[in-house]
């Protein structure tokens, strides 16, 4: 079984880009996907940030299970770390962003405003790894298609500054993964949201990962996605995916199953997912 990695050159340099930038911002927007709260944080950035006041923004919301998004912004909460669910695609909760941000740096605007700065502005840098909509978070911020955007891993690939209508500037910066993840269950979770590149992983693998979870997590959308029945939906993964391939006509086609089941998943026709909870154990 090959471990699932992707760190290409570019993630080096943006790396070190971050870190020599991050003095020159008042407050660190961290953009995570809401599907996978905790294993799209990447720890290598969070070490960067110098104490600095974070925002973490759950962004796709709307593909993500409501119940356990309302468990992690609570766990957020009783950790009194600032965050928010929003859906950027459909521009839901954006504005709670900058308004957000001016009241954790309340004390530090006023200051300015006391030296003579009329509207001081609010300088944020927006951190996260590849395809979690950092990009389309900002172009709606600022309202014009400024940031690059796309739907696959590793469409920025420089840093740039953009300036919204209020008082906000932002820094875009490119997806950044970290070199190893502690756990592969962080990079089945990853790639089965399209973090990573398809070509670094292999289908089966993640697929019947993706499938276990379902099986005990979500059964219901098995069932009523692929019409199981009760003895389909309790067989061994390795065993659905081939009576899987055998509905979907594909012969002894199991890749073409498997990467069908994973895009089934990333476009929510099995409906709204999380994979993973407060307290989850990465381990296999």
């Amino acid at each position: 079984m090959a471990n699932i990695q992707w760190f290409p050159g570019h993630m080096q340099k943006a790396r070190r880009e971050v870190a020599e930038r991050i003095k020159q911002v008042d407050i660190v927007l961290e953009v995570v996907d809401a599907r996978v709260p905790e294993s799209s944080r990447n720890p290598m950035l969070l070490e960067m940030l110098q104490q600095k006041p974070r925002i973490s923004i759950l962004n796709k919301a709307d593909l993500a299970d409501p119940k356990r998004t309302k468990l992690w912004l609570d766990e957020y909460a009783n950790g009194e770390q600032s965050a928010l669910a929003i859906d950027a695609q459909h521009a839901r909760q954006l504005q709670q962003i900058p308004q957000m941000a001016e009241r954790m740096l309340a004390e530090k605007l006023d200051r300015k405003r006391a030296k003579g700065i009329r509207n001081p502005h609010v300088r944020a840098m927006c951190i996260g790894i590849p395809n979690v909509g950092k990009s389309t978070i900002l172009n709606r911020l600022v309202r014009k298609n400024i940031a690059v955007t796309g739907n696959r891993p590793g469409v920025t690939k420089n840093q740039q500054w953009l300036k919204t209508s209020g008082n906000l500037e932002l820094l875009d910066t490119p997806g950044i993964l970290w070199p190893k993840f502690d756990d592969q269950i962080i990079g089945k979770r990853l790639a089965l949201t399209g973090a990573i590149a398809d070509s670094v992983f292999t289908d089966d693998e993640v697929a019947l990962w993706g499938l276990e979870y379902f099986q005990a997590n979500y059964p219901e959308r098995l069932v009523k996605h692929y019409h199981l029945t009760d003895e389909e939906l309790v067989m061994a993964p390795s065993d659905l995916m081939i009576r899987l391939t055998e509905k979907f006509t594909y012969g002894t086609e199991y890749d073409r199953a498997a990467n069908r089941f994973i895009n089934d998943v990333r476009k929510g026709e099995l409906g709204r997912y999380t994979l993973e909870v407060p307290g989850d154990k990465v381990s296999e």
